[in-house]
């Protein structure tokens, strides 16, 4: 048991450094896929071009996957644990709605840059799940903005959809990294295919993406783990819609 103690309290980490550096990945990402299509893709434009779509990585990365990341750990902050509850939960739904904002300019990009050039949408399978996730996102922004920001929501109902969201937003958050990853790797199969460019050879801008996917699905699977922890989860046992849920509950 001793030893036990002992390697568990080597692997506890703080919350605070831990977010700090969740942040620092969380902009490495950005920076990245920003220089990626700056240095390698030709830059940004919305002239319908290639450069039209550069838009529609940064974005998504930026919304999608680090913006909504943060979202989903404001709830972790020890500073949320006391207090009204109120400006968290408008901090988290603003949060989740700048993510959205941002989004939804990824998908316009690249909708505009396929019917400029005349290219099919909506089928590969990197398309599906993006835009699937996209819908779920939106779906579960208006349940969680019915549900726990307007005043009239019933208790029962918020403690009902409490673990629903919670499951969501891990699982959306899931899927925005599998969208990412297997767009970079879609559009490097479409770019690298000529002469000593070609993507099997490995390329420095293949090497220099796949590390930019590797980053995006270890950020990801850093924000789910820190959702999972129960020391960093809310003690909610006293709040006020805990006592009042009690009390519904128990007539």
């Amino acid at each position: 048991r001793r030893c036990q103690h002992r390697s568990t309290a080597m692997l506890d980490v703080p919350f605070l450094p831990f977010c700090a550096f969740l942040g620092t990945l969380g902009l490495l990402c950005v920076a990245m896929v920003g220089t990626w299509c700056q240095h390698w893709r030709g830059g940004f434009s919305l002239d319908g071009s290639s450069r039209t779509f550069n838009w529609h990585p940064v974005l998504m990365v930026m919304g999608l996957v680090v913006l909504y990341g943060a979202a989903a750990l404001v709830y972790r902050i020890p500073h949320t644990w006391s207090g009204p509850k109120l400006p968290w939960k408008v901090l988290h739904g603003s949060l989740a709605l700048g993510a959205f904002i941002l989004t939804v300019l990824g998908l316009a990009a690249v909708f505009h840059f396929h019917n400029a050039q005349g290219t099919p949408n909506m089928y590969s399978l990197h398309s599906w799940i993006g835009l699937g996730t996209v819908l779920l996102f939106s779906c579960q922004w208006a349940a969680g903005f019915g549900a726990f920001l307007l005043p009239w929501a019933p208790a029962w109902l918020r403690a009902l959809y409490k673990p629903i969201h919670v499951f969501f937003g891990s699982t959306i958050l899931m899927l925005s990294v599998a969208s990412c990853v297997s767009g970079i790797n879609e559009k490097l199969f479409f770019s690298l295919k000529n002469g000593t460019m070609q993507y099997k050879l490995l390329p420095a801008e293949a090497v220099f993406a796949n590390t930019l996917g590797l980053l995006i699905l270890i950020f990801g699977v850093l924000v789910v783990a820190a959702l999972a922890r129960p020391s960093w989860k809310r003690p909610d046992s006293d709040s006020p819609d805990s006592r009042q849920v009690r009390d519904v509950l128990g007539g």
